[in-house]
């Protein structure tokens, strides 16, 4: 396996079959426009990995329901069931994500959520579902 590397954006366009069989084979691609160098990768690989380091969701018992937050940044949900907290935790990360796209990759405070959001957009909601369901563990499926 080597490294593709295109110098200009007309030569891997020129290529573009070519381009995505290397990165469905997992292969280093990269293009160079205007002094950037972009990668172009699987999706599906993307997800797979940023599934694996994306932040943690902590699901704790409260007041007679359940609670999902991400330790250090604005996302929360709440349900009075598993199930419910998870489902409304699908729909905070959609909109999360729909708001960094939208104003907050701008700001110091959000900027570096990039992989979040790019994990949400690549995420079906029965993938985000089960990515945050693994964060449970071996929570009781118990209500509190």
């Amino acid at each position: 396996m080597s490294l593709v590397e295109y110098d200009r954006v007309a030569d891997a366009r020129s290529e573009l079959k070519h381009v995505l069989d290397v990165a469905a084979d997992g292969s280093p691609v990269t293009v160079r426009r205007d002094g950037e160098r972009f990668a172009v990768v699987d999706a599906a690989r993307l997800r797979y990995f940023l599934a694996s380091i994306g932040p943690r969701a902590q699901v704790v018992a409260e007041d007679g329901g359940w609670s999902l937050f991400f330790p250090g940044l604005p996302i929360a949900a709440e349900g009075d069931s598993l199930d419910e907290v998870f489902d409304d935790a699908v729909v905070v990360l959609r909109e999360y994500a729909e708001d960094w796209v939208d104003h907050l990759r701008t700001a110091p405070n959000h900027a570096d959520n990039w992989g979040l959001v790019q994990l949400v957009s690549l995420s079906s909601d029965e993938e985000l579902r089960a990515w945050l369901t693994g964060f449970a563990g071996d929570l009781a499926r118990s209500e509190p």
